[in-house]
């Protein structure tokens, strides 16, 4: 074992201006596909005061592997795929690099909206396959119509402004958000599924939340209505939508998260033309990777240089 602390890595490399700021410590890498197995032997092998976590789950195991755990440090903002009451429970703080990555998540949001509103994909096949549909196609004109979002965070607060700019009507929910700009109305979720025309999701992943859009929140939608989402597959009931979209209820839904991760093939969604698919990469860019780390790494060291004072 080095004789400096180490940090775990779940994944296989970080950007070098988050290995600057952790130049003290021993980085160790977990791979690109961890297995919780593999994570507990490193745990073992390497007793980290720090993980930071890009892939795979985190859970009690892998805590009880490493005695000296101080911090659980998520490279992005969501999580989900850290247990939280087991790291509470042994002393363990949980931080996310909030905002790290809103910029390049709201844009992969706004792509995906675009793409439904103005059937992006569909018209590329088909001008590629020859044909030339301008006479009989019609696409959704975004400005006027109301857009919902659920979760007022960095990323749905960034997403909020794009909105605006072009005259869209923003409502959106959020049970924990203070201070919002004036264009952005707050409502509850049963005004929101009642009165989008289209709808994005933006929030964190909870037992509460769990399949929030489902057939039943799906029903109480205006018909035709479209549906984006950039946050967590598990917000989505895949099987209600498939029936939304099929049915018409939906009229398109861009999805860059799914239930199961990476996607399983076959899938329910694979060959539906209008569900526009993208491997969970709304904040896979160069620059959010470099803020994703950086801020990784700075609450690793907030959090040990606190510890390390009170101890």
């Amino acid at each position: 074992m080095s004789a400096r602390r180490a940090i775990v890595v779940t994944g296989a490399d970080l950007a070098p201006q988050a290995l600057a700021l952790l130049e003290d410590f021993e980085v160790v890498y977990a791979g690109k596909t961890p297995q919780e197995p593999d994570l507990v032997a490193l745990c073992q092998r390497h007793d980290p005061v720090a993980i930071i976590v890009r892939y795979g789950k985190v859970g009690a195991s892998v805590m009880d592997a490493a005695p000296s755990l101080r911090v659980i440090s998520k490279h992005g903002s969501g999580t989900d795929t850290i247990d939280r009451d087991a790291a509470k429970a042994r002393g363990i703080e949980v931080r996310a690099a909030l905002g790290a990555n809103a910029a390049a998540v709201a844009e992969q949001a706004l792509a995906l909206l675009l793409a439904c509103a103005k059937s992006v994909v569909q018209l590329n096949e088909r001008m590629h396959a020859g044909y030339w549909d301008k006479a009989t196609h019609k696409s959704v004109e975004l400005h006027g119509r109301t857009i919902g979002l659920v979760g007022l965070g960095a990323i749905g607060q960034r997403f909020a402004r794009m909105c605006d700019a072009m005259g869209m009507k923003v409502i959106g929910f959020d049970p924990f958000a203070r201070d919002l700009p004036s264009y952005l109305r707050p409502v509850d979720l049963p005004t929101l599924w009642r009165e989008s025309d289209a709808i994005s999701l933006h929030c964190p992943l909870t037992p509460e939340n769990r399949e929030m859009v489902n057939a039943q929140t799906l029903a109480a939608c205006r018909r035709g209505v479209l549906l984006v989402n950039t946050a967590r597959g598990g917000l989505v009931d895949e099987a209600a939508l498939l029936a939304a979209v099929r049915s018409g209820q939906v009229m398109s839904a861009g999805l860059d998260s799914f239930a199961v991760e990476p996607m399983t093939v076959p899938h329910i969604f694979h060959g539906e033309p209008n569900i526009i698919l993208s491997p969970h990469i709304g904040g896979v860019t160069s620059d959010a990777y470099v803020n994703m780390g950086v801020g990784a790494a700075n609450n690793v060291l907030d959090v040990l240089a606190r510890t390390t004072e009170s101890a």
